[in-house]
């Protein structure tokens, strides 16, 4: 499914280090909870302000990926993750962490922008996607198992995302030192096209990501204290969710566009909003892995055909990028806004609340996905009429093979 020559190797790598940060948040914000004198809204106020850095990179970043440079900026943005996030791992006052995370999360936003940006311009963006979330799963799923058993303090998990940059940053070599996506005409290197669409998916990704970040960021809250369960539990049901979600990231990339984007899109954020429910009100093993596996499989899943449905909206990568920030923005969001309401109205009011959230937002979203389909379909057709237009006065030409072959390939 996934054959090496269809698949760009560095872009999953660098998405992966990109996207590790806000896959380990519950970890993070729970060990800097409890290894650090924090408590645990101010922890969840830290693991907001990694990832707000990291959408920051990425707002600043989504038009200019081209003029600075893949590789470039790729080396540079995991450069930062390894020294924010490993400083951060070896500190122990609250103000070098606290730095330490800011800078790393730019760092992680910078490695994100450009794979988002590569990721755009590939034949089949949703390919690409779904084995990063492969990657970046797996690799989380790993760390969730082992970082109970290193003992404890803040800086195991802040450490494993230091290493994954470092062991990327060779990988960089075979990207692009130049732009990767070129601009065949003037409009494409100007105005973002279909601005209404791209707005619209923005603006709802923000609210999902909050969402279902806030339930994320106090989850190993809810395991320890509601259900009553250990850290090394937790971390397996957390490992196991996030296998699942390597089942589920299979399936759709098995599946592809033979859905369309709407009802993986619609579809899958209502069975989200169910788990999230079912988590916020576990009292036991059973009802917090149920909940926990069940979102964790569809996450990653809807996930990717948004990314998929961004990168339809420009061939350059800058909707796919801005859609990315603004999810990184309410996933920035996401554990003060938990921490927030948990303490406010407790774990089972917040599940209700922040499911009715993502039942509101899955109709703008679905919309979005519905509207951009007959377009792409008639725009496909166009193409396949002037291409068989132009070939066909060139079969009077003797050199009529190799032109056909290279207009083909070009267009």
């Amino acid at each position: 499914m996934f054959a090496p020559r269809t698949t760009s190797w560095p872009l999953v790598a660098l998405f992966t280090a990109g996207y590790l940060a806000p896959y380990l948040l519950p970890t993070v914000v729970g060990r800097l909870d409890s290894g650090l004198p924090l408590s645990p809204t101010q922890a969840g106020a830290v693991g907001s302000a990694l990832l707000l850095s990291s959408a920051s990179a990425g707002f600043l970043l989504a038009s200019r990926v081209d003029r600075v440079g893949a590789r470039r900026l790729a080396r540079f943005g995991l450069t930062l993750a390894l020294l924010g996030y490993g400083g951060a791992a070896l500190a122990h006052a609250v103000p070098a962490v606290v730095l330490g995370v800011l800078l790393g999360g730019f760092g992680s936003g910078t490695a994100t922008a450009v794979a988002a940006t590569r990721i755009a311009a590939q034949r089949d963006p949703h390919r690409a996607t779904t084995v990063g979330l492969l990657g970046v799963s797996a690799l989380a799923g790993a760390v969730y198992l082992t970082v109970p058993h290193l003992g404890p303090g803040h800086g195991q998990p802040l450490a494993a995302i230091a290493l994954t940059s470092l062991a990327v940053w060779p990988l960089t070599g075979r990207l692009p030192a130049d732009a990767a996506p070129q601009p065949q005409t003037r409009a494409a290197a100007g105005r973002l096209p279909h601005r209404r669409h791209g707005l619209a998916l923005a603006a709802c990704m923000l609210c999902w990501s909050l969402a279902q970040n806030s339930l994320w960021g106090v989850s190993g809250r809810i395991g320890l204290t509601q259900a009553q369960l250990t850290e090394a539990t937790v971390g397996a049901v957390f490992a196991v969710g996030l296998g699942a979600g390597l089942l589920g990231v299979t399936g759709a990339g098995a599946l592809g566009p033979r859905l369309g984007r709407a009802l993986p899109i619609g579809a899958g954020t209502a069975l989200i909003a169910a788990g999230i429910a079912l988590s916020a009100s576990a009292t036991d093993l059973a009802t917090f892995a149920t909940g926990e596996i069940a979102w964790n499989t569809l996450y990653p899943i809807v996930l990717s055909y948004v990314i998929g449905l961004a990168a339809s909206l420009d061939a350059r990568g800058r909707w796919a990028v801005l859609v990315g920030s603004a999810s990184s923005l309410g996933t920035a969001a996401g554990p003060l806004a938990g921490s927030v309401l948990s303490a406010q109205a407790g774990f089972p009011v917040m599940g209700a609340v922040l499911a009715v959230g993502l039942l509101v937002v899955a109709v703008p979203m679905t919309a979005v996905a519905l509207g951009r389909r007959p377009r792409e379909t008639v725009e496909v057709a166009e193409s396949v009429e002037v291409l068989d237009i132009v070939e066909i006065p060139l079969d009077t030409t003797e050199a009529t093979p190799a032109a056909t072959g290279r207009l083909t390939r070009a267009t």
